[in-house]
């Protein structure tokens, strides 16, 4: 992973540290994202769950390219350890794994620094800027 640049404010106060200029932090869920969606309530079937094509290679390809990969997954605490075997056994490169998102979806993400979002389903492929062309119009 990228090592982060300290930074400051106008003021020479010290603020939180940004990635380097290229670096990118993938926050990526699993079930329904990479995977089979699996509910918490059915925790036996996350250890058998399928991958989906091409989530390993395209994630794995981030992870070469020192771009850092996060799971930000609904699954709780108590499914840490099927989880990270489940990881681990499907060949997914990480760097950390956050457990406890908030469960239903429909998310509002509000933060200081620049914050993305693409929603997969079932597909993973790469991401694919599109341009908007925006008119302006001048009253005059």
């Amino acid at each position: 992973m990228s090592k982060l640049i300290d930074t400051v404010d106008e003021d020479g106060n010290k603020v939180s540290p940004v990635l380097p200029e290229g670096s990118k932090n993938y926050l990526i869920d699993i079930d329904g994202t990479v995977g089979e969606d699996i509910p918490n309530e059915e925790p036996e079937r996350m250890a058998t769950a399928e991958v989906y094509p091409d989530a390993v290679e395209t994630i794995n390809r981030w992870y070469s390219e020192g771009h850092h990969i996060c799971f930000f997954t609904a699954r709780t605490e108590d499914h840490r350890e099927v989880t990270e075997r489940w990881l681990s056994e499907n060949n997914f490169q990480y760097h950390t794994l956050l457990m406890g998102k908030p469960r239903g979806g429909n998310y509002h993400w509000i933060d200081n620094h620049v914050v993305r979002a693409t929603r997969y389903t079932s597909r993973f492929t790469d991401l694919v800027k599109r341009q908007v062309e925006i008119e302006v119009f001048d009253d005059e």
